[in-house]
């Protein structure tokens, strides 16, 4: 990775995260500044943009305000990598052939195009191929996961075609491109994670990585070095949330109380105390109810993966806002019968900012880590100094150019008015010159 910053974004239900990185050309990744607010109220529901306008303004203020950083400032942002996931995500499993003359050997460029045969399989309609991560090869009658290299006249790959709704990259881009920003590439999250979060040897044993957010849980398993099983289930922390908020009490409060007073486990000797009004015995119940219901949604993924709990030796990674609440880890833990670990960075992604938890970045940290190894863009320029206001407001390095007055003129000099009325140029007058591409819907 040569040295450059990076710019990433990723818009949930429940907080859009905007952070920039700058790579050290060594293979590090250092995350320097990162942003985040809660999602505009009904804008975004299940990963899909509802409401262009709302969401773009979010947007714009998270770039100010990583633009007005000091390790930042004067450089402004051009372009992004976008994190992608929602509720519609899934994969689909497709084998794809190629024929090649006798004793060909395979190169890269015979895998890109065995890939992009997999990235424009017919599918329904009503979804859209979005990533093809290989699962398996043939090369004649050798099966491997490495074909680079290998020698023969017939190739065939089983690629898991990662497939969401068309409109959710749709509305991204639109939105963005009120913001004059280009997209540098889009990135499945939930791929982007089990990169940098599960090990190779993880990976390897058979692993679920478990993310879970605000409104759904994404869940993917890999078996002997890849991909395996992909799924979304509808369902994450804030059902805990709302159930609490059931009992009488608004949302944000809700929230509140499940994070400081919320259990997953049944404990035994529940303080007779209310919290807001709220009896702790209700509310550890519904706590408890809800957690156990979602525990139990994640662990049938094995065996709608075709699994046993015995193929996992790698165990279950966890990250996520959703697991957050006490005890959830360990009841996943119990009810399977599986190590289970909480996700963290990797060593060559350190984190500078020190505002930024590296426990609650794991994902905007791995859309960031994909741009930086899948990409060569700058996604930073620095503009030119003195350079034209943007929206009426001039970089902090440049000041306004004072306005020239007219000299004064003799009384006995009629042309005096003539030049009173001379226009005298504005600075802030005209549209700045955009080096970026309006982005196509």
């Amino acid at each position: 990775m040569n040295e450059r910053y990076i710019a990433a974004v990723e818009i949930s239900s429940s907080k859009i995260v905007a952070a920039i990185g700058k790579t050290r050309g060594t293979g590090t990744l250092d995350i320097v500044a990162v942003e985040h607010e809660a999602s505009p109220e009904g804008c975004i529901r299940y990963g899909i943009i509802q409401n262009l306008e709302e969401t773009s303004t979010s947007l714009g203020r998270l770039f100010s305000r990583l633009e007005q950083r000091p390790n930042i400032h004067p450089r402004k942002i051009k372009s992004v990598i976008v994190g992608l996931g929602g509720r519609s995500f899934k994969n689909i499993t497709k084998e794809v052939a190629l024929s090649l003359p006798e004793d060909t050997e395979i190169t890269d460029e015979i895998l890109v195009r065995l890939r992009d045969q997999a990235l424009h399989s017919a599918i329904d309609n009503t979804l859209e191929v979005v990533d093809a991560v290989p699962r398996v090869f043939k090369v004649g009658n050798s099966v491997t996961s490495s074909p680079k290299g290998m020698v023969g006249n017939h190739i065939s790959g089983v690629f898991d075609l990662i497939v969401c709704r068309p409109e959710l990259k749709r509305n991204i881009r639109r939105s963005l491109d009120k913001l004059h920003l280009d997209v540098d590439g889009f990135v499945v999250t939930a791929m982007a994670t089990g990169h940098l979060i599960l090990s190779p040897e993880e990976k390897r044993l058979g692993c679920m990585l478990v993310d879970m957010g605000a409104e759904t849980i994404t869940v993917t398993i890999y078996q002997k070095g890849a991909l395996h099983y992909f799924a979304t289930i509808p369902m994450g922390g804030r059902n805990i949330s709302r159930d609490i908020a059931s009992l009488g009490v608004v949302d944000a409060k809700a929230e509140e109380i499940k994070i400081t007073s919320g259990n997953a486990l049944v404990e035994n000797n529940v303080p007779n105390l209310n919290i807001n009004g709220l009896k702790l015995t209700d509310i550890s119940n519904l706590v408890v109810a809800r957690s156990e219901e979602i525990v139990a949604n994640i662990i049938a993924q094995i065996e709608y993966a075709g699994l046993k709990d015995a193929d996992l030796q790698g165990g279950i990674v966890c990250i996520g806002g959703g697991f957050r609440l006490k005890g959830l880890l360990e009841l996943l833990e119990m009810q399977s019968g599986i190590t289970v670990r909480r996700g963290t960075l990797p060593e060559y992604v350190r984190i500078e900012d020190n505002r930024a938890n590296g426990v609650e970045i794991a994902e905007i940290a791995s859309v960031l880590y994909a741009g930086a190894t899948l990409t060569q863009k700058e996604s930073l320029f620095m503009p030119e100094r003195g350079a034209m206001p943007v929206n009426g407001v001039l970089p902090l390095d440049s000041e306004p150019e004072p306005e020239k007055k007219p000299e004064p003129e003799p009384k006995k000099k009629k042309s005096f008015f003539e030049k009173m009325g001379k226009t005298i140029g504005n600075i802030f007058s005209g549209a700045d010159e955009d080096d970026t591409d309006l982005l196509d819907d």
